[in-house]
């Protein structure tokens, strides 16, 4: 409603004049809130388990359980169970510990980073990307392949945080209380193995050795324009005690060197036997790195200070053919919803068979690209759809069937009527 020029400023909420309150703030025009309206809005935010603390940044309140992180995950990735329950209890903990703070003679808690193993397109990006989203973070994703030690060409590890700050657009409080996830951790792994090299290995243990400050908690010098190129910039301090790191990677061969020490035959071939109770099965992959220890990290390369301030470790298995059929359809944002959305834009039905999925998630596992893999099998049943779609107004709706998704068929696309439309080279051999 319209305010005349004579009435008072007052509370679009509560209706009480700018004499009564401490703070009137103006909003659009003609709509004022008070300060206590205010304090009513963030108390109530505060119970739903958000909290505006730490001067624009979000951090998980009490009200945020584990098992209420869990579910929130299960509305965006598919199976993961361990992993899910894992990263839960490990990501309340963590944002418990920067809420309770730390008074005279209390004990000091330390931080926790996660260390995420699994194969490719299992699902270790989305699982950090949604616990972000859930918590209303900061998120960042970096390179670890792009890093090297300090001095050598490549990106130094403050570049890192200079990705999480601009996520915090430049907030440096909200940014310390962010989540940064570290991928392909794996190939900073030591190269020379269990012997030192006459070389430095820049871009592997001294890529390790760069990390630990950071990952532990230190304040860093973050260069606002990234890297040395611009020695005279002023560097923004930020410290990194409460940033969470989740390192991710698919540290391939790890599983033979947990089966070498396990005594088990894996599913590539180990086997060191010791008991016939084990020699019976082949145990996978996934089950083997269920059993990782610190020691078969090191094996592999990582340096002891670099494990020891990933203490958290969870392991994600390979997607089997239903959980990449429920990829497709089940969450909120499933790869068949966005594109039936994208279709929709153009007032079409899109529809998949049930054999159509089934094709997709089998053509996804012979080429081993896990859940990554669906969207450049699915964009390629639909590229010549999506580009003659627009310019055929008849279509009303569009079938992808097994054929189709194998490439040996094109779409069915049907008018209003039911009748199929004819288009593609139907159209040129009709003309």
């Amino acid at each position: 409603m319209a305010r005349y020029r004579d009435e008072p400023q007052r509370c679009s909420f509560c209706q009480r004049p700018r004499e009564e309150v401490g703070r009137l703030i103006a909003g659009p025009p003609d709509v004022f809130i008070c300060d206590e309206c205010v304090g009513v809005c963030q108390r109530l935010l505060e119970t739903e388990g958000i909290s505006y603390r730490t001067g624009g940044a979000y951090y998980l309140d009490q009200a945020l359980s584990p098992k209420a992180i869990y579910d929130r995950l299960n509305e965006y990735v598919v199976g993961q169970e361990h992993a899910k329950r894992v990263l839960s209890v490990a990501v309340y903990n963590h944002y418990k510990r920067i809420g309770a703070g730390l008074g005279p003679g209390d004990v000091e808690l330390d931080k926790s980073n996660i260390l995420l193993i699994g194969p490719t397109g299992c699902g270790k990006t989305l699982l950090a990307q949604t616990l972000a989203r859930i918590l209303r973070v900061p998120f960042t994703i970096a390179d670890a392949t792009s890093l090297t030690e300090a001095g050598y060409v490549g990106e130094d590890v403050e570049n890192i945080l200079l990705g999480l700050l601009r996520a915090a657009d430049g907030d440096v409080a909200a940014a310390e209380k962010g989540i940064i996830y570290l991928d392909e951790i794996d190939k900073c792994a030591r190269k020379s193995g269990d012997n030192p090299s006459i070389t430095r290995d820049v871009s592997g243990e001294g890529v390790q050795q760069a990390l630990l400050k950071i990952i532990e908690g230190t304040i860093a010098h973050v260069p606002p324009q990234g890297g040395r190129k611009h020695p005279h910039q002023d560097f923004i301090p930020m410290n990194t005690r409460d940033v969470l790191f989740v390192c991710g990677g698919t540290f391939q061969g790890l599983a033979g060197i947990v089966a070498e020490r396990l005594g088990v035959k894996g599913a590539l071939g180990f086997s060191t036997p010791r008991g016939a109770r084990d020699a019976r099965r082949e145990w996978s992959d996934a089950e083997l790195l269920r059993h990782i220890t610190p020691d078969d990290l090191m094996r592999y390369g990582m340096i002891p200070e670099f494990v020891g301030r990933l203490p958290v470790v969870a392991s994600a298995r390979p997607l089997d053919k239903s959980e990449l059929i429920a990829v497709l359809t089940e969450p909120r944002n499933a790869l068949v919803r966005q594109y039936q959305r994208l279709l929709a834009l153009d007032n079409v039905e899109l529809v998949f068979t049930d054999e159509a999925l089934s094709v997709a998630a089998e053509e996804a596992l012979k080429h081993e690209t896990g859940a990554r893999g669906l969207r450049t099998i699915i964009e390629r049943a639909l590229l010549d759809v999506m580009y003659e779609v627009p310019s055929l107004p008849d279509v009303r709706r569009c079938v992808i069937n097994a054929d189709t998704v194998r490439g040996q068929a094109p779409p069915l696309l049907l008018a209003q009527s039911g009748l199929p439309v004819a288009w593609g080279n139907e159209l040129k051999r009709a003309a």
